[in-house]
């Protein structure tokens, strides 16, 4: 049987590490920087992965992230010894994940109108503080950084849109607010991203976008998809 410490892998210019997650996954790493590249490599990973493991008892949908893959699996069948075995042969015969589209071609990037400062952004002159810029600064470094939406989780189409410049990096708010309005702009580390519903959240609140990024009526629901460019258009100054 597999064992449940990290395995090295490597395919056609693609380099994993794969280990079990506890006893109800397989955790595939890629990289240990989150940049658009390992992104990509991620998100099409993830979809190769679902090919080959789609439909079989047990094995449930993919999860990727901007460095990792996680693959969920039933802790009876097939069980996490043989899910590590059957991920380590598909990641040794595997032709190199196709890139999708979206992350090889440059579209015109999503415009998001942003209220940065003032009610609509609480955090704004703490993250100033907190980087030395001035509010103004921050505004302007926030909106003039290419953004890419690097992968969707915590909430349905809450997109972490990256990579950010390490001048904007400051951690998580020591103290997460329980609601945070839809629609609000934020960062934390390496991401930005907008709210898009009301929801707790932990991220410094840089100002809030009218755009509706969630609607479940609508085809396709989410606004954001991984790949995607995302600009930031300040609609007012602080």
């Amino acid at each position: 049987m597999a064992s449940g410490g990290a395995e090295p892998a490597a395919r056609a210019g693609f380099a994993f590490r794969v280990e079990a997650f506890g006893d109800r996954g397989v955790l595939i790493s890629i990289s240990d920087h989150a940049d658009v590249r390992s992104a990509a490599r991620a998100h099409a990973l993830a979809a190769a992965i679902e090919r080959e493991s789609g439909g079989r008892p047990g094995w449930r949908t993919p999860v990727s992230t901007a460095t990792s893959v996680l693959l969920p699996v039933d802790p009876v069948e097939p069980g996490v010894d043989v899910a590590l075995e059957d991920v380590q042969g598909w990641l040794a015969r595997l032709p190199t994940p196709e890139i999708d589209e979206r992350w090889s071609t440059e579209p015109a990037p999503l415009e998001i109108p942003v209220r940065y400062g003032g009610s609509d952004g609480p955090d704004l002159a703490t993250v100033a503080e907190l980087t030395g810029l001035t509010a103004a600064q921050v505004i302007e470094l926030h909106a003039a950084t290419p953004l890419r939406v690097l992968f969707l989780g915590f909430a349905p189409g809450f997109g972490y849109l990256g990579p950010l410049p390490p001048a904007l990096l400051v951690p998580r708010r020591a103290a997460p607010r329980t609601r945070v309005p839809a629609g609000s702009v934020a960062i934390a580390g390496p991401h930005t991203a907008v709210y898009p519903v009301d929801s707790p959240g932990g991220w410094h609140l840089l100002g809030r976008t009218s755009m509706t990024l969630w609607d479940p009526l609508r085809t396709p629901p989410a606004t954001l998809r991984p790949g995607d460019r995302v600009r930031f258009i300040p609609e007012r100054p602080a």
